[in-house]
Parts: structure tokens; sequence; C-alpha cells
């Protein structure tokens, strides 16, 4: 990989942006525009970027943006208010009309398209400094272990087959192939059943669980409720970019702060052109549901976090001033957050960006407690160049 990094380099340098023509600055070929000009110049940006989404896209059969037809029907689920007309699908895939009417393919309480397995405790997830499973806090009402991980148990990993972002720099993108195939499903019923004996937590991610919101809360639902029977612990957690609509996001940090879980946003960035170019839809949503959360729910359990954030460090992109900007509103809700920044490796549409520099990474753990948060952590230090 050493080896490798000096070409990837190389590349980036001589890349020309095809809205400035300037190779001094990092441009991936994925997105094809520089950072300047998405913020300078977002109407050209935008638009060599948006053909970047479309071809991406196509090969899974997937809509390059979410339909807006006037004769749709509205989806409802998540905030792409998806509107889907007659033979159309929505973005996420998972939802089309037939004959006038919306048939759910996946995301209902009989089918989930997801992948599971079991993750032994303590786990790498991003929560892993702070959450009960990992660390042992609070304890006894949300971990079986006291100031230490909970050792013998397990996490039911429920990774989702959709997501109503489309980034071009996603680490888990082979979700699109069980968006495609709308296989494997999974009920929630028989999912739940699979929080059983040594299962002390679930963690929904993906993909994203907001285009699957009906199932994950069911799910959730019949796993506490069996527990809480058993006299189990069970805690709900969830990692999403926040893009379900209010009602599911209350009900699913209602479980999570209930049960002991937590929920991870994973904001991509702050300036709203940058999320259009990287993610293909506007981030003022995913926002808006941090805020929710947090000025509603955070204070309302001191022993373990209900709320926490993540950023990746993309390369050229998700510079300084994006961290300090997402710092500075994270702060101005509550300074004790937990916020991660993590470490980028180059996979999908961005495969031909570096990992994060140890410069970048640490300049933006700086500008992240400037703004007075404080709980900062970097995370992935092993990606690191």
């Amino acid at each position: 990989m050493d080896a490798f990094l000096p070409f990837i380099s190389w590349r980036i340098d001589l890349g020309k942006c095809k809205v400035c023509g300037d190779s001094r600055r990092s441009v991936t070929v994925g997105l094809g525009v520089c950072l300047r000009c998405i913020r300078e110049r977002p109407e050209d940006a935008l638009h060599v970027t948006e053909i970047a989404h479309i071809k991406a896209r196509e090969s899974y059969g997937l809509p390059g943006f979410p339909p807006k037809s006037e004769r749709g029907v509205p989806c409802g689920v998540c905030w792409n208010d998806c509107r889907i007309g007659p033979g159309e699908v929505g973005f996420c895939g998972l939802v089309s009309n037939v004959e006038g009417r919306l048939v759910r393919h996946g995301g209902t309480a009989s089918s989930g398209i997801l992948e599971w397995y079991y993750d032994p405790l303590p786990t790498n997830c991003v929560a892993w400094w702070f959450c009960p499973g990992c660390t042992g806090a609070g304890y006894p009402k949300y971990s079986w272990s006291n100031s230490q991980p909970e050792h013998g148990h397990s996490n039911l990993a429920i990774f989702y087959g959709a997501c109503s972002y489309d980034c071009l720099f996603c680490q888990n993108y082979h979700f699109r192939l069980l968006s495609a195939k709308r296989e494997p499903a999974v009920s929630a019923e028989s999912l739940a059943s699979r929080a059983s004996g040594n299962v002390s937590c679930i963690c929904y991610f993906g993909g994203d669980p907001s285009p699957q919101m009906p199932h994950a809360i069911r799910t959730s639902e019949l796993a506490v409720e069996k527990a809480k029977a058993d006299g189990r612990i069970m805690r709900i957690c969830w990692e999403t970019n926040g893009y379900m609509m209010p009602l599911f996001l209350e009900r699913a940090v209602e479980l999570s702060l209930e049960s002991g879980g937590n929920i991870k946003f994973d904001l991509k960035c702050w300036d709203e052109n940058l999320a259009r170019a990287m993610c293909g839809v506007s981030n003022k949503p995913s926002l808006k549901s941090f805020k929710i959360v947090g000025d509603r729910f955070y204070k309302k359990r001191s022993e373990v976090p209900v709320l926490n954030a993540s950023t990746l460090l993309v390369p050229g992109y998700v510079d300084v001033d994006e961290v300090k900007n997402l710092s500075s509103f994270i702060s101005s809700i509550d300074v004790s957050i937990p916020y991660t920044l993590l470490a980028f490796a180059p996979n999908y549409e961005m495969y031909d960006l570096p990992t994060t520099s140890r410069k970048h990474a640490y300049d933006c753990l700086e500008a992240a407690r400037g703004e007075g948060l404080q709980n900062v952590r970097l995370g992935n230090l092993q990606l690191l160049s």
C-alpha cells in the first residue's frame, strides 16, 4: 500500500478540474471538479457531478435523482420525498409505482432488504469509546459489565441494502447490489428472533436504515420486548445519515434512549453544495434531524450519550473549514456531544484519492476542539498517511 500511495498522489496532482481547468488542487475522477469550484461556481460544478451520479447509479438500475413526477405518488419515508410516477422507481430502489399504487419491495414489517451477522463485543464501531458494550458505561442498567467490555456478548449487526444518499466515496457501496436484487428479504419477526442469547445490542447501518425505518422500528420493538421479558439488556443503536422523516426519527431515538443505545449521525460535510456534489442530495435535512435529537433528547440521559456524530475526512474535499463549521454547529447544541473524525480510505467512485494525511487529521482535530467541543476523537488511525 505504501508503494502505491505516491502514484495516487501523482495522479491527483496532474488531475484537472472540468470547470476551472486548474491542476494544482486535488481532483478525483469520481467528481471531476475541485472543492473551490464546488464552493464558488456551484452551478457549473454540480452539472458535472450530477452526470457522475447518474452514471454511477445506472449500473445498479437506480434512478439518478429522487423522482418528482407531477403524477407521482409520494413515498413519505425519507427526506428525498420521492413522488413516484407510473412505472418509476424510488431513489432507494425499493419502492415502485405499479398501475398508480406504490409497491414496497422492502422496508415493511414483513420484508427488510438486508444482511445480518453477529459481531462479538467489544466491536470497532465508531461509538466504541463511550458505548456500554465496549466500556461498561451505564452499568448495571445498560451494561452487563462494570467499567469493561462485555466479553462473551455480541452485537446483532444489521446491514440494510438501500440508502437515501448516493455517496461517491461510500465505504460500503456494495449495498447497491442488494437494492438492485431486492434481496435477501427478512421479516422483522424473524430478525428480532436473532437478538437472543448473548446478544446485548442491535446496530442498524448499511447503506442506511432511513429508507427502511418501519422495518427497523418493528424489529427493535420486538427485540426489546422479548429482552425485557427475559430480563436481558438490549440496546438499540443506529448509524445513519439522518434522512428519515421526523416521525420515524423520534421513535428511533426513543428506543435508543430507553435501552441504553445511541444514534450516530454521519455528518458528511457542512456546505450544501459539497453535499450535493459528493452525496447526490442536500444535507440540510440531516442537519435539521441532528438538531432535533440534540435539542429534544440529548439531556435526557447523562450516563451514556444518546447522540454522537462522525465525519469522514475526504482528502481535498472535507477540509478544516468543513470540520470547523460542523463543530460549531454541534457545539451550539451541546459541547459534550461526542464527535469522531474518521480517516478516509479510497473506495467506489473516489478510488483515486489517497488516505487522509496525519496533518489533515490533526488540523481538523484542533479545529473541532477550537469550537469548544469537549469530546472529539480521531478514528481509523491506522489509515493516516
